[in-house]
């Protein structure tokens, strides 16, 4: 049997790792510029490093299966040499949180894969952004940035649901948060506070005012989710994960193409979504279902704004598509 063509889902997940790597590798590149602790720019020469690899891979599959290599995120979208923006305790948190990012996507691309060389890449890139997550979580720790997830005591023995009231979050007596439950929560604050920091920073540093406009948007959008999610939390007496927006400077000198600002940001909320709606599925309070919907709506409205935008602006590239068999019959 010949060589198997690559599906389109196989298509779909590498364009999609060559754009999102592109723009996360500019982010990089610009941390690695600024940063002055020496081990957290160790690391980030680390993740640069391993991308450039990556992507010369996906090139390549690219180019041999007849496929035009995305155009994604380059050096023209990346001005170095301007006022720093970023604490480097920030830049190692963003680095943590874009590494989950890059594992999961590494996962999902895995499990709709079926060509043997496609299936080897995505384990080598797993196995290195497994080996990141534990480097950022141990440098995290090391400078004392690590937040940590509430922490629950030990009870005597395991016992089922006997009353309906375990799904009541808004009457009754309902009951405290369980543990399946604090999973989503904990992470998805933990990225609602990303969003909202680099929100913050971008919109200082954005040349267009709608861009900035849209900025204002995401930033007032992640703030009502952090304080949705947080006064869950609080309410059972369970610390939240703190802010970062005093890790962005008062730079208003912009380092990046507010195209990759724009696109950058859509990613995050998009992203999201997936975490929202795994929120949702684990849900068993009611009032924690009626948050997960209410930000997932949210989310929608946010990122139709930002598609329109960005073609608008003629930023967004299009993703390979299927062949519209009516208008290859009308070439006949």
């Amino acid at each position: 049997m010949g060589k198997l063509a690559l599906t389109s889902s196989e298509i779909g997940s590498l364009w999609a790792e060559y754009i999102n790597g592109t723009a996360t590798d500019i982010m990089n590149k610009y941390m690695y510029s600024i940063i002055e602790d020496k081990e957290i720019k160790e690391i980030f020469h680390t993740a640069i490093e391993t991308f450039a690899q990556q992507k010369k891979e996906i090139g390549n599959f690219f180019v041999k299966e007849g496929f035009p290599v995305p155009i994604g995120f380059n050096e023209d979208d990346l001005f170095l040499g301007k006022q720093r923006l970023f604490s480097d305790a920030f830049c190692l948190n963003y680095l943590h949180i874009m590494t989950i990012h890059g594992i999961l996507g590494h996962n999902t691309a895995l499990c709709i894969s079926v060509r043997k060389d496609l299936r080897s890449f995505y384990d080598s890139s797993s196995a290195a952004g497994n080996k990141m997550y534990h480097d950022t979580i141990e440098l995290l720790l090391k400078k004392g940035l690590f937040q940590r997830d509430p922490q629950y005591y030990a009870y005597e023995h395991p016992s089922y649901i006997t009353s309906k009231d375990f799904t009541d979050g808004f009457f009754g007596k309902g009951r405290m948060l369980a543990a399946t439950e604090i999973i989503s929560l904990s992470l998805n604050l933990k990225k609602s506070i990303l969003a909202k920091t680099l929100s913050i920073a971008f919109s200082q540093i954005a040349g267009s005012k709608e861009v900035r406009k849209f900025l204002t948007d995401s930033e007032k959008t992640a703030d009502d989710q952090i304080r949705a999610l947080a006064k869950i939390l609080q309410a059972d007496n369970l610390p939240v994960p703190k802010s970062l927006e005093t890790e962005v400077t008062t730079s208003i000198d912009s380092p990046f193409s507010d195209k990759l600002i724009l696109y950058h940001m859509g990613f995050l909320f998009q992203a999201a979504q997936n975490y929202h709606g795994a929120g949702l599925a684990s849900a068993m309070r009611t009032d924690l279902v009626a948050t997960y919907e209410k930000t997932i709506l949210q989310n929608l409205i946010l990122t139709k704004n930002w598609f329109d935008l960005m073609v608008e602006n003629k930023w967004l590239e299009q993703p390979p598509l299927a062949p519209n068999r009516k208008e290859i019959a009308k070439k006949k």
